[in-house]
């Protein structure tokens, strides 16, 4: 029986990935990615030899995961990267693993990169106890959601799309209050990464005159006692 290995992959700066990963990526027969372009530049960047690359991502997920599946039943040893960070958090994977579970297939996944901790720990907000709430639903229950979590008490982890960022501190001072503290990171490990703090009111005066682009992640103040 064969075995899938989830391997993180570098949020930004390619000189995250780990020496694990490196010879993971070497050693699998073959690599499900979420983008087999992205993989390939990965790939190239680290001189792996060319590998079998399985495109794996949202759209065809339910599609593929019994193609996977039996071909890991088959003997193969394959390896699970997405875009950028670990496979599962807001990316593709849950549905794979549940299914290789279910078939007594070993699976083990590498620590590794994913943009919610730095954020978390460059923040300046509580970490000792946080929730990861993931991307809010873009229209229907988005209100709903933000109203579940008005008296959660943990600092809230949230991703967010730039065209969306400034709409959204709106709507959680709404529901928040304008004095809840909050911190928007973008482009973590990147060039231009940049992190934003303050309050919701304030960092909302920020973005009117400073427009953020790129990969976003928000860490609001949970409700003080």
């Amino acid at each position: 029986m064969g075995k899938l290995f989830i391997v993180p992959t570098p949020i930004g700066n390619l000189d995250d990935i780990t020496l694990r990963a490196i010879k993971i990526l070497k050693e699998v027969d073959s690599i499900i990615a979420e983008d087999t372009r992205t993989t390939s530049f990965l790939l190239n960047h680290f001189n792996i030899e060319k590998k079998e690359l399985i495109a794996f991502h949202k759209f065809n997920e339910h599609k593929s995961v019994d193609y996977i599946v039996g071909r890991i039943l088959g003997g193969e040893k394959m390896a699970l990267v997405s875009d950028a960070g670990t496979p599962g958090i807001s990316d593709p994977g849950y549905l794979v693993v549940s299914k290789l579970i279910a078939n007594n297939i070993d699976i083990e996944c590498l620590p590794g990169p994913s943009a919610l901790i730095p954020a978390l720990v460059v923040s300046g907000l509580p970490s000792d106890r946080f929730c990861f709430e993931g991307f809010l639903p873009h229209k229907k229950g988005r209100n709903k959601k933000m109203l579940s979590l008005k008296d959660e008490e943990r600092t809230m982890i949230f991703y967010e799309s730039p065209f969306r960022v400034s709409k959204t501190i709106e709507q959680f001072i709404e529901v928040f209050g304008g004095n809840r503290r909050v911190s928007i990171s973008r482009e973590i490990s990147k060039k231009y990464e940049e992190t934003i703090r303050g309050t919701l009111s304030e960092v909302l005066e920020t973005l009117k005159t400073k427009p953020i682009k790129g990969e976003i992640v928000i860490c609001l103040e949970g409700k003080r006692n």
